[in-house]
């Protein structure tokens, strides 16, 4: 239950807990679920004004008496953001398939997890690097999307930006398994991520 960035907690045991539904107080608005088991939402409350005594979602991973199933929970709801290269030549688009952690074996845009205090630009280039072997300069910022991922139950920023290539891919086997040019029809098969393969699609085979 959260609202302006402050969660609602109740005492239990001596122990800061999630609320059970008997619990609430008012009306509230189920947003998405946050895990199957125990079976946890996430919900935003409907109230005539600001919670000032709700604990700071921010300051959960400080407070000695919040129990392990809200530090859970707040983890869960903190947003990823990734940044996505997209990479076109000859009306081809740049794809990458993992070898390891999410992606493995999946085909994706060359991308991945902004890091802490890093700038999307400075993220996407560093992931072409890492995941590609070159470096690159961005064009410009294509999308933002977002989507709660339906395995993970993450909630999921996506950036996409055009990017140009200086040179040829030499991947990190490592990280990256197969490096590869693919066509729109071919990309639609390999692509199984849809909020990925409708930024591809938005391109098209512009040249």
């Amino acid at each position: 239950m959260e609202s302006d960035g402050r969660i609602y907690l109740v005492l239990r045991d001596g122990v800061l807990d999630l609320p059970f539904p008997t619990e609430i107080p008012f009306a509230v608005e189920r947003i998405a679920p946050l895990f199957a088991d125990p079976p946890i939402w996430f919900c935003v409350p409907h109230l005539d004004g600001h919670p000032h005594d709700w604990p700071n979602k921010d300051d959960v991973a400080s407070m000695d008496d919040a129990g392990p199933l809200v530090r859970t929970a707040v983890h869960a709801t903190m947003p990823r953001v990734v940044v996505e290269a997209v990479c076109q030549r000859a009306g081809k688009i740049l794809l990458v398939r993992g070898s390891r952690g999410l992606t493995k074996d999946r085909w994706t845009l060359p991308g991945g997890f902004l890091r802490f205090g890093e700038s999307p630009v400075d993220g996407v280039l560093r992931e072409v690097r890492e995941e590609v072997g070159v470096d690159a300069t961005v064009e410009g910022l294509l999308e933002v999307r977002s989507k709660i991922g339906q395995h993970t139950r993450l909630h999921w920023i996506m950036l996409f930006f055009r990017v140009r290539i200086l040179g040829e891919p030499s991947p990190n086997p490592d990280e990256i398994a197969e490096v590869r040019f693919a066509d729109l029809a071919e990309a639609r098969d390999l692509v199984s991520d849809e909020m990925m393969l409708g930024t591809i699609e938005s391109v098209g085979d512009v040249r």
